[in-house]
């Protein structure tokens, strides 16, 4: 269909409800081109695939415009706090469990930080947090127990967006 990552100028009501963007793309997107959460934003956001919806290079791998769309309604300065909140939650439940475990911290502290600790301060780290965020002592954050900490954080409103 042309040059990857273009859109055809002209196309079927059916090609354009089928194609989807390579996510190489939205790297030109400045703000996912530094996130050190940009695999998993996509992840998150392309959460319906398809196989029967191809990329114009013909794999299956990207985001539809309809989940683009998406993506950047709840990342826009104007997104309420609580999909805001409701989204992060997401991007940090690596393992998909509904809750945030150990693993998901360390996952979570590991992208922050790239190489700068090593496995045992990723560990304390994340032990540190569940002492101050757990209140019911299971040890996970429940989504309640998340929204509590990051509504608590006044920038977090002020970081969680991307400008276009």
């Amino acid at each position: 269909m042309g040059n990857p990552g273009t859109v055809p100028r002209s196309m079927t009501p059916q090609q354009a409800s089928t194609l989807r963007i390579p996510l190489s793309c939205l790297t030109r997107i400045p703000e996912l081109k530094e996130n050190p959460f940009r695999q998993r934003i996509s992840e998150v956001f392309t959460n319906c695939k398809n196989s029967s919806q191809l990329t114009h290079d013909g794999s299956n791998e990207g985001i539809c415009f309809e989940e683009f769309l998406d993506m950047m309604s709840v990342f826009s300065e104007q997104a309420p706090r609580d999909l805001k909140v409701f989204y992060a939650f997401k991007i940090y439940d690596f393992d998909e469990d509904g809750v945030l475990g150990m693993s998901d911290l360390e996952c979570t502290c590991r992208q922050l930080v790239q190489d700068g600790l090593n496995t045992d301060e990723v560990a304390t780290v994340c032990r540190k947090i569940l002492e101050e965020s757990d209140i019911d002592g299971d040890g996970v954050l429940s989504y309640l127990e998340f929204e509590h900490v990051v509504t608590r954080a006044s920038d977090f409103m002020a970081n969680f967006h991307i400008r276009i």
